[in-house]
C-alpha cells in the first residue's frame, strides 16, 4: 500500500516509515531581485510548533530546518482517525546558489517560517602576475 500511496504521502507532508507518520515540513523556495537573484527566499509550513522547538543552520548551499512537534495530549481520549503527526522533524534544502549565511533572517507568523537568505556576490576575480622562464 506504501507504494501506491508514497507519492501522496510525501505530497501531503508526511512520510511513511514502519507503519508511522513521520512529520517532513513542506516548503516554497524562490529567489527575488531586480536584475539577478539578490536573495533566497524559502517558507515552510510549520503550524503549532512552538519557535523555541525550531532550529535553522545553514550549511553551504543548504538551509537545514529541524526541530520538534510537541506530542498531542492522549489521556482520556479515544482517536478515530489521527492525521496530525508529532515528534521531531529535519528537513534539508537544496538551494541552487551560494548565500551569505551570516546575514539570514526568519521570521514566523500564521504557522509559516520565513527565512531570507542574501545571495552570495561572486568574488572578484584576481589578476595573475606572468614571469618569464629563466
Amino acid at each position: 500500500m506504501d507504494e501506491l500511496l508514497g507519492e501522496f504521502w510525501d505530497q501531503a507532508g508526511y512520510r511513511s516509515q514502519r507503519s508511522t507518520m513521520v512529520f517532513v515540513p513542506r516548503v516554497d523556495v524562490y529567489y527575488c531581485g531586480e536584475d539577478a537573484p539578490e536573495k533566497a527566499i524559502v517558507k515552510v509550513e510549520l503550524p503549532g510548533i512552538e519557535l523555541e522547538a525550531v532550529n535553522l543552520e545553514v550549511r553551504g548551499r543548504a538551509l537545514v530546518i529541524s526541530g520538534e512537534r510537541p506530542v498531542r495530549e492522549t489521556e482520556g481520549r479515544t482517536y478515530q482517525q489521527v492525521e496530525l503527526p508529532s515528534g521531531p522533524f529535519r528537513r534539508a534544502v537544496e538551494l541552487s546558489i551560494d548565500v551569505e549565511a551570516d546575514h539570514a533572517q526568519a521570521t514566523y507568523e500564521d504557522g509559516i517560517l520565513r527565512v531570507e537568505l542574501p545571495v552570495r556576490l561572486p568574488q572578484g576575480g584576481r589578476q595573475v602576475p606572468i614571469e618569464r622562464a629563466e
